[in-house]
């Protein structure tokens, strides 16, 4: 079924209907053959980014000091194990994100706060640079309360920082992780895979 692209986030009772069974993936991280699910041992934290493409954003972090592992998938919306044309359709709810696994041992949340805010343009509402639509807006989803205080915390830094600089207001999205869908295995740590890949991650050149 042809659905047209929607320019505004669905509900719950609209959005698309999704499916039991979740995405098949492979198990190991491309790059440092890590896993990219869970368990995961005891000192490694989980946190959950959205900044546009999720191509790029998982590249920018895999290459952080102290991050253990990620993976690509989507969150924030309704539509159960969603595939990556029902969520480039804008009738899911759901943004391109990348699961984060952290070494609390070699880095902190903050660390990786400062590398989301530095490494996209927040204040784009439903898009990312040349990228249009409800699949790239910028999202923290939280998966405690401290990391929901840091983040809140960072926001209002960066946007005095914004302010500074001419720029307007932040509109990332800042709530709890509900659900994360793993996003078909070929999106997997995709440019390195595919290196001449397209990355339209940049940030403002404002420094956190």
């Amino acid at each position: 079924m042809f659905l047209q692209k929607a320019s505004a986030l669905p509900d719950a009772d609209s959005a698309l209907p999704g499916r039991k069974a979740p995405m098949p993936v492979n198990n190991r991280h491309y790059v440092n053959e890590r896993p990219i699910m869970g368990p995961m041992l005891a000192a490694i934290e989980t946190a959950v980014f959205g900044l546009g493409c999720f191509w790029g954003a998982e590249q920018i972090f895999w290459k952080m000091q102290g991050v253990y592992s990620t993976a690509v998938g989507y969150a924030g919306g309704f539509t159960p194990n969603p595939d990556y044309k029902e969520v480039c359709s804008g009738h899911t709810g759901h943004t391109e994100v990348v699961m984060v696994f952290y070494d609390l041992t070699q880095t902190s949340y903050d660390n990786l706060l400062k590398l989301f805010w530095e490494s996209h343009n927040p204040t784009q509402g439903m898009r990312q640079g040349n990228d249009r639509g409800t699949q790239y807006r910028s999202a923290i989803y939280t998966t405690s309360p401290q990391q929901m205080e840091a983040a809140l915390a960072t926001r209002a830094q960066f946007q005095q920082a914004l302010k500074d600089a001419g720029h307007t207001a932040i509109t990332t999205e800042i709530k709890p992780l509900d659900k994360f869908y793993y996003a078909e295995d070929y999106h997997q740590q995709y440019l390195a895979k595919n290196p001449d890949g397209y990355c339209g991650i940049g940030g403002l050149g404002i420094c956190y």
